[in-house]
């Protein structure tokens, strides 16, 4: 059995026949316990297998399917899991017993302290190794884009409303918020939209603005050149927060390709995000079930429901991939069950094999789909009828 002071090698009565020590060190002992739960070979494996050899030992028990694997690697192919192991487990009440009478330390306090800097040294390697999961870093990138156009949004309306007061006719001509910050930036106060340097640089726009022109003077109030001035500096920070957003989700889908590039292809890097940040991270997400993986994001409808007895949300964030949302509301469901699967097998190759299948699961999913829309071209007759037979008794009963 493993341990913080090294490999222990015990027969069935919880003796100790056999030891290798890790050196006297907390980050050595804590370095090696890691390397060991990685499944990676320490020299100590070698030590106790030579050792085990020698006393004619030819089946070895171990709890950790890791640890059986890298003694397997050091030759020693006889090697059984049995979790939990009943000598293990009586070898562990009595530890630090055990150390002091082998000499690893020379009282019952001293072994607690080693097991406590082995143990804290440990866990900051687990730390470490957890926050420099690139699938984390991807899902707060995508928080980051779902906040930012939170902002964007808010502060674009603002602007439209601030500066319609000045020139009304701007913000009714361009619909598209980023195209009129960058408009409003460009021309500033209004009399500027008659100078052929202006109208040069608003290029695509120019012809919206032409038509501006053409209606004749602007409804617009006059006002200072400091007020305008005011109005072009937030319009210049909103425009920044546009390109950092883009730059936002060009990261994204090169972090996406890297860490799951199976679920980028199926269903898009910013969507693929959004679930991995929903999950808690890709190993979650692929270890979720496709039913549970299909109301991610729906939870506040789904406890409602549960609640107060109405019906269950059929779909959560995954509402956002075209196929669900672009077709009738009676297909939608059935699509999303089937997205929802192709995505489960999807985030599971990501995370355990790394092979890439999005052509074949995207082929199967749009068969799939192909499949439901022919299937079920028209609304269920029964909630029609359900309707009529209401129809009736409220008939009924206002009669």
């Amino acid at each position: 059995m493993g341990s913080f002071i090294g490999l222990l090698l015990c027969n069935d009565e919880g003796e100790v026949l056999e030891k290798a020590l890790f050196p006297k060190n907390y980050e050595i002992q804590a370095s090696k316990l890691y390397l060991l739960s990685k499944g990676e070979s320490i020299d100590e494996v070698k030590e106790l297998c030579e050792k085990a050899r020698k006393l004619g030992i030819d089946e070895l028990v171990v709890e950790d399917p890791k640890v059986a694997q890298v003694f397997v690697s050091a030759g020693f192919q006889n090697v059984k899991i049995e979790t939990p192991n009943k000598v293990a487990k009586a070898i562990r009440s009595q530890l630090l017993k055990l150390v002091v009478k082998i000499g690893y330390a020379t009282s019952e306090d001293e072994a607690v302290e080693i097991l406590h800097k082995v143990a804290f040294n440990l866990s900051a390697k687990r730390i470490v190794e957890a926050v420099e999961k690139r699938d984390l870093l991807v899902a707060q990138a995508v928080s980051c884009i779902d906040e930012i156009e939170k902002i964007l949004n808010i502060l674009a309306s603002r602007l439209r409303e601030w500066y319609g007061v000045h020139f009304p006719e701007l913000g009714n001509v361009i619909k598209d918020h980023e195209d009129f910050v960058r408009a409003l930036i460009l021309i500033g106060h209004r009399d500027n939209i008659k100078k052929k340097e202006v109208l040069e640089e608003l290029g695509p726009l120019r012809d919206k603005i032409s038509k501006i022109l053409e209606t004749g003077p602007s409804l617009g109030a006059n006002v200072l050149q400091k007020d305008v001035d005011v109005i072009r500096d937030v319009a210049s920070i909103v425009l920044k927060l546009y390109e950092v957003n883009e730059r936002l989700r060009r990261y994204v889908d090169e972090v996406m390709g890297e860490v799951a590039p199976n679920l980028k292809e199926l269903i898009g890097p910013v969507l693929g995000a959004r679930l991995i940040a929903l999950a808690g991270g890709l190993e979650r997400l692929a270890k979720l079930p496709a039913s549970t993986i299909q109301l991610l994001g729906a939870e506040k409808a789904l406890f409602r429901a549960l609640r107060t007895g109405s019906k269950p949300p059929k779909h959560g964030v995954i509402f956002q991939y075209p196929e669900i949302h672009r077709s009738p509301k009676w297909q939608r469901g059935k699509i999303a069950r089937a997205l929802a699967g192709k995505i489960a097998i999807a985030a599971r190759v990501d995370f355990f094999t790394g092979e890439y299948i999005a052509d074949e699961l995207k082929e199967d999913l749009k068969n799939r789909i192909k499949e439901i829309k022919e299937t079920y071209k028209s609304p269920p007759k029964k909630v029609v009828e359900k309707k009529v037979k209401k129809k009736v008794k409220k008939e009924g009963g206002s009669k």
